[in-house]
């Protein structure tokens, strides 16, 4: 595929990406696992499309935009780390270390389309008041393609001219400082699973933790013969909760009809 045809693409992806988030659908999201398999896919190299959208999923698992409150864009960055790494030859450390700036440069644009589209709020407000509902979708519509620059500007500005400017300072930097890239793009998953664990109850759940680390740690079980496990616990867990609550209706059924028998009695 045509380089130029690729850059289309990558481009298009993100307004896709903004769509799809901005109108509710979520076919894709901005997912950077879902995002970095079509982005491989358009740039010929799913392999590290996965590679690069796994690490920065991982990453990305503690965070969430509560509210009105802005997080970083890792959708944005996942695109930007694989078309880097893919056009320039750079590692993926190397790639998600100089992707994910690009994604928490996004908070900037995030807190100015808000403002922008607080005053579609009010429009669409007052079009509310006047009962002209196809005007509002009109409105509505009109949001989402605005919150889409967020999204194309700065991947735009990457596909435009990021390569030839990372290829440059690939060139010129040492090599121990891409070292140091990579290895700190190495360690971003580990702060995702942190941050991550920091909102689940680990305390409660401490023995399945311990035995998630051991098997991969000391007895070397790949990922899926993990994941089964932790399927496995998971339905344990689950079947037990379920009896609990079973356990738990059919007392207080039970002290139910105990009190009405004993108002019969009376």
């Amino acid at each position: 595929m045509p380089h130029f045809l690729q850059d289309i693409l990558v481009i298009l992806i993100a307004a896709y990406m903004a769509w799809d988030n901005g109108t509710g659908n979520q076919i894709t999201g901005n997912w950077p696992v879902t995002i970095g398999l079509l982005v491989g896919l358009v740039m010929e190299n799913v392999s590290v499309g996965l590679v690069i959208g796994g690490t920065l999923q991982l990453m990305s698992l503690g965070v969430a935009g509560i509210g009105g409150s802005s997080v970083p864009e890792y959708g944005v960055a996942t695109i930007v780390s694989i078309y880097l790494a893919i056009r320039t030859g750079a590692s993926t450390g190397t790639a998600i270390a100089v992707g994910l700036p690009v994604g928490m440069l996004t908070l900037q644009l995030d807190v100015v389309l808000k403002i922008i589209n607080n005053f579609y709020a009010h429009w669409a407000q007052r079009l509310l008041h006047e009962k002209k509902f196809k005007k509002i979708d009109a409105v509505f519509y009109l949001t989402v393609v605005t919150w889409m620059l967020k999204y194309v500007i700065p991947v735009t500005l990457v596909v435009l001219f990021g390569t030839p400017i990372v290829k440059l300072i690939l060139n010129v930097i040492p090599t121990w400082f891409t070292n140091g890239l990579q290895i700190a793009g190495g360690m971003l998953p580990v702060v995702g699973i942190g941050m991550l664990l920091r909102y689940m109850p680990v305390k409660k759940y401490l023995t399945y933790l311990i035995i998630g680390f051991v098997a991969a740690a000391y007895l070397k079980v790949p990922v899926l013969g993990i994941a089964l496990l932790g399927g496995a616990a998971a339905y344990a867990v689950y079947m037990k909760n379920i009896q609990k609550t079973n356990s738990t209706v059919a007392t207080a059924e039970q002290d139910i009809v105990n009190d009405e028998g004993d108002d019969f009695d009376e």
